[in-house]
């Protein structure tokens, strides 16, 4: 087994985190960056903490981590992302990982009519 698959599997164990967890949360960083998912002329205004219950330090960090992973599929390793987080944020992240979702319900695709 490699380093970085060894390095996963901690990450998956130890916090009882999977891959369809660290997926969720980039689709929600992505979303915490640009609310409008990339269309011009659209402007969506998100209180983060009002709406969802995220730290405002953690809304930052994600923000940073959804405008690196912009257009990116997301399914990032499990390790890359880990070391991406700050304290807080795997805090909370370990605390919301089953609620991640309800983010990106909360916004329409842009694919669908």
């Amino acid at each position: 087994m490699s380093q970085e698959n060894d390095k996963s599997l901690q990450i998956e164990e130890i916090n009882k985190l999977k891959p369809i967890h660290f997926a969720d949360l980039i689709r929600a960083a992505q979303l915490i960056f640009d609310p409008a998912g990339g269309v011009s002329g659209r402007y969506k205004k998100v209180d983060w903490l009002e709406d969802f219950g995220i730290p405002v330090h953690v809304v930052e960090n994600l923000k940073v981590l959804g405008q690196e992973y912009r257009y990116a599929s997301p399914h990032v390793p499990v390790e890359i992302i880990w070391s991406k987080l700050t304290p807080e944020t795997r805090i909370w992240f370990m605390g919301n990982k089953d609620e991640l979702w309800k983010i990106e319900e909360a916004f329409p695709a842009l694919d669908e009519d």
